[in-house]
């Protein structure tokens, strides 16, 4: 079943827009599939018996059940991203249809096969290996990535313009390539420099932060060394407007979620440092602040060992900005003197912080601890923190998706983002703040009733 792995493949560029699309599969892999297909105007249908959220918020339809041959009636395209008998449960059924199937991680029985992809506006290029190398895939991409020129779509534009006067005139095939370079040099000839001068040499790598989100909460500095890049290495949940400070630069996205394929920390660093020995200027783009939970700390030491000069452009930190968007201060006088900052990845970054504090002593702040929010509440609660204690979880702080929800101690292991949220990053806040609602104006009408009891201490402190 399926064509030889050393087989000769034909490169072809699929339009699926409005054409069905089945995933077999709700995982990790599923995710990146079911989010390329989205991309590309597909109607996904995923099928499987346990489906994350974010899948299931982005496909047109989810069914959590058992795959059936009969899923894959109408479909262009079938994906298997299940077990290894699921997967040739789907191949066999692919093949039957005359659908192309693509096998996550069994290349032997896939007859469709993706890969590496570099877009610039409307010119796509897409490196393969048949299935064969992935890893390989991905570093001839970032390869190609770093040659294209930033500013393809001015080059497509051009050509567009220039193609029609070619047909009116009869112009040959074969001369139309020179007078399109001619052109596309003109572009650069015409083409004007950034205004003022960069404050880095080339060679330095800026290790800055992106804020919480919105792109008007970047200092100064920080969209200045955007202005000014070569190279730009962001993380996940970097902001799109952020980005968009970095007009010139090459951009690569090397971020890290839970459950998802990424680069290794020790890859990154060697990114960083073969980017500034090319003499180019580099900007390493983390969200909140590079010294908050990431990892900045490793990648200055990298540097320093490498002999990489390098400077930090502190970012506000989501700890305290998340809250601050959704009205809650972490300290309040009367309420929280002090507040304490956890990693959430995992019981032996939180617990032995979580268990030397007293009892309501502190706010404390969670980051990137949504999936933990179970075990975090039942391990304060073990530790006599009372339930009513008051509780809130902030999500995508400072975007137009933002949401608060706001409860109790008792009740944090069972609270969940509204449908289509839980993809966004989120802060959670334990303690007597947690209950407060000091917000924006746009929610003075909805926010919440604070506690008299809350409310007396507040104003009495």
């Amino acid at each position: 079943m399926g064509v030889p792995v050393t087989a000769t493949l034909l490169p072809l560029f699929v339009k699926l827009d409005g054409r069905s699309a089945v995933v077999v599969g709700g995982g990790a892999m599923a995710t990146l599939r079911v989010r390329q297909l989205v991309e590309a105007g597909a109607r996904v249908k995923v099928i499987a018996p346990e489906i994350r959220d974010e899948v299931a918020s982005l496909a047109a339809e989810a069914h959590r059940r058992p795959f059936r041959e009969e899923d894959l009636d109408g479909a262009w395209l079938a994906v298997a991203a299940a077990t290894p008998e699921v997967n040739r449960a789907v191949a066999r059924a692919a093949e039957a249809r005359r659908i192309f199937v693509n096998a996550v991680d069994d290349p032997g029985r896939a007859t469709a096969y993706t890969g590496g992809v570099v877009r610039r506006g409307a010119v796509t290029v897409a490196i393969s290996t048949g299935g064969r190398a992935p890893a390989l895939t991905g570093l001839l991409r970032e390869a190609l990535d770093a040659l294209l020129p930033a500013r393809l779509q001015d080059w497509v534009t051009a050509a567009e313009v220039e193609r029609p006067r070619w047909k009116r005139d009869a112009v040959a095939l074969p001369e139309r390539r020179p007078l399109l370079l001619r052109k596309l040099n003109q572009l650069y000839a015409n083409q004007s420099p950034p205004q003022g001068e960069p404050r880095v040499p080339p060679g330095v790598v800026s290790l800055v932060g992106a804020g919480p989100g919105d792109a008007a909460l970047l200092t100064r500095r920080a969209a200045e060394r955007l202005r000014y890049a070569d190279v730009v290495y962001y993380d996940a949940l970097v902001h799109p407007e952020v980005l968009d400070l970095a007009p010139t630069a090459h951009r690569f996205f090397v971020g890290k979620r839970a459950g998802k394929p990424s680069l290794s920390q020790r890859t990154i660093e060697g990114l960083l440092v073969r980017a500034a020995r090319r003499g180019l200027r580099v900007v390493r783009l983390k969200c909140g602040d590079p010294f908050v939970f990431g990892r900045g700390g490793e990648e200055a030491l990298a540097l320093t060992e490498a002999g990489v000069p390098f400077e930090v452009v502190p970012g506000v930190s989501a700890a305290i900005a998340g809250p601050g968007l959704a009205g809650i201060p972490v300290t309040h006088r009367g309420l929280a003197a002090g507040f304490a900052v956890v990693s959430g990845h995992g019981e032996t970054s939180y617990g032995p912080i979580l268990d030397g504090l007293s009892p309501g002593s502190l706010s404390v702040v969670v980051l990137m601890g949504l999936g933990e929010r179970g075990r975090i509440a039942e391990r304060l609660l073990a530790r006599g923190w009372s339930s009513q204690t008051p509780a809130a979880i902030v999500l995508g702080a400072s975007t137009a998706e933002a949401f608060t929800w706001r409860g109790l101690l008792g009740e944090l292991g069972e609270a969940s983002p509204p449908p289509g949220r839980s993809h966004l990053p989120g802060t959670i806040v334990i303690g007597a703040v947690a209950a407060l609602s000091l917000a924006s104006l746009d929610s003075l009408d909805s926010r919440p009733k604070v506690p008299d009891a809350v409310r007396d201490v507040a104003r009495t402190a």
